[in-house]
């Protein structure tokens, strides 16, 4: 493992001014611009106002609300990228090469300076990246069985973390505040969660199975776990570790592909191959998780004894998912194609991003639920559409 590294200087997009019109930077390369490039990799930035795209070419920056291309950088053929992270919305970015015709080797996260539009630093190791993620002060990068968090300033290593082996690169990171990092522990269904300002490590048993996707508040305070089963979606407090709520996506195995709070903590998204998002409700308030919190309508409401005792013979009876929280909302997509969620700046609205490049904003209804109403769509793969 080694890195170089220049120092950076920060200079925001021209994405902060979200009703500037559209600046598609010149490509670094000449080519077809009528071609569809293959998509690696979406992701979402730090508060999910914008994405970053990888493609077999090199990579393309959008906005969410509203919709337009912000920049891309063209590297041609033999210019694939794999992995691509954005640092909230200013001109450091951090890649990995990736596909057939890799830019950059695939064991290097190369941090990006777009305003320079070169590399100013790397950090290289002896096995493939499978991970990244960025935030103003640490980058943490995700290996096969290893996670190691960087000083952002100067590259040095803060800490390394032995896991379970993790092919998908799971791990995340808090983006205000003190800094939580969750990552899968040394054992099948655990989460390891890292606080570093008050140095506390905790472990979670959040699943029998092998954990399969979760995701952090911004302030990192609550978890949300999926397992390879992909039936229930669980809800920690990361402080001390207790389960706060458990939501069910339905009765059927699936692979969630993303889970995403909403900015106050109020939903949790889900996505999974059976081609359905599902919105949640969760009834923990961030701001009181040293209480003990109900976990269900009819604990949390001593007025009605009646409907707690025949909720308990039912439960006797019947199985489990019938008295499960089932989702608020949902928007179907097609069935197996991976899509990642976040959700919108606008209230009750989420952002679906499909590997296919299919861009969809939704809104639901808070109140009555149900079928979610699609706002806008846009294949941001391809030339014809405009932005």
């Amino acid at each position: 493992m080694s890195n170089s590294h220049t120092p950076q200087t920060l200079i925001p997009l021209n994405s902060s001014q979200p009703d500037e019109p559209t600046q598609t930077q010149t490509p670094l390369s000449n080519s077809d611009p009528t071609r569809i490039p293959t998509l690696f990799h979406v992701s979402f930035n730090q508060d999910s106002g914008c994405f970053a795209a990888a493609t077999d070419h090199g990579f393309r920056i959008f906005n969410c609300d509203p919709f337009r291309e912000i920049f891309r950088r063209d590297f041609g053929p033999g210019g694939g990228i794999g992995l691509v992270h954005m640092l909230f919305r200013c001109n450091i970015l951090a890649f990995v090469g990736g596909g057939p015709d890799p830019r950059y080797p695939i064991n290097k996260v190369m941090i990006w300076d777009d305003h320079q539009s070169r590399c100013i630093g790397e950090l290289s190791f002896r096995s493939e990246v499978k991970g990244v993620r960025l935030r103003r002060d640490q980058i943490v990068v995700v290996l096969g069985h290893k996670i190691f968090v960087y000083n952002f300033s100067d590259l040095k290593v803060l800490h390394q973390i032995e896991t379970i082996a993790n092919p998908k690169g799971l791990c995340e990171v808090s983006h205000s505040g003190a800094m939580v990092l969750a990552c899968p522990g040394l054992q099948k269904g655990q989460v390891r969660v890292e606080h570093y300002t008050s140095k506390r490590t905790k472990f979670i048993m959040a699943h029998d199975s092998r954990v399969a996707c979760f995701a952090l508040t911004q302030d990192g305070r609550l978890l949300a776990t999926a397992s390879s089963k992909g039936t229930l979606v669980r809800v920690f407090n990361t402080l001390d570790g207790s389960l706060l709520q458990e939501v069910r996506r339905g009765a059927d195995r699936a692979e969630i592909y993303s889970l995403a709070f909403s900015q106050t903590a109020q939903w949790l998204a889900v996505s999974s191959d059976k081609g359905t998002v599902h919105v949640f409700n969760l009834k923990v308030d961030s701001g009181l998780l040293g209480h003990d919190r109900s976990r269900s309508t009819s604990e949390s409401n001593p007025a009605s004894p009646k409907a707690l005792s025949s909720l308990s013979f039912i439960k006797g009876v019947l199985p489990k998912y019938f008295s499960s929280e089932w989702s608020v909302a949902q928007f179907r997509l097609p069935e197996g194609l991976q899509h990642a969620v976040a959700f919108g700046h606008q209230k009750n609205t989420i952002v679906i991003l499909g590997m296919d490049g299919s861009f969809y904003r939704c809104q639901f209804d808070s109140a009555s639920g149900g079928e979610m109403t699609q706002l806008e769509y846009y294949n941001f793969l391809k030339p014809e559409e405009t932005f």
